[in-house]
């Protein structure tokens, strides 16, 4: 039994730093303007976490691979595009004086 909990100890401290690593991380860590800052990536993940939807870190992060995107949704005149953007300027001023 004991050899049970401890098995699935190990099992639950090795996969744990898997289950951190959110799109707004992966997106980062693999962008040109992290330049392999894999703590601040960490860091602007947690601040998503608290404050975005999945559905929004996913569409966060593709700004990562599209910065014209961001522009394009900044730019739109769509309800939607706008509620997202003042969620994502929130984000985006929480994440820069928290992780700097």
């Amino acid at each position: 039994m004991l050899n049970r909990i401890v098995i699935a100890a190990a099992a639950i401290m090795m996969t744990a730093p898997l289950a951190v690593a959110g799109p707004i991380d992966s997106a980062c860590v693999r962008s040109d303007r992290a330049r392999g800052n894999a703590p601040l990536c960490t860091c602007i993940q947690q601040v998503a976490n608290q404050t975005l939807s999945r559905s929004d870190q996913r569409r966060a992060a593709s700004f990562f691979r599209d910065p014209h995107e961001a522009q394009e949704v900044r730019m739109s005149k769509s309800d939607r595009d706008n509620a997202f953007w003042a969620r994502y300027k929130r984000f985006a001023s929480q994440a820069e004086a928290y992780c700097r």
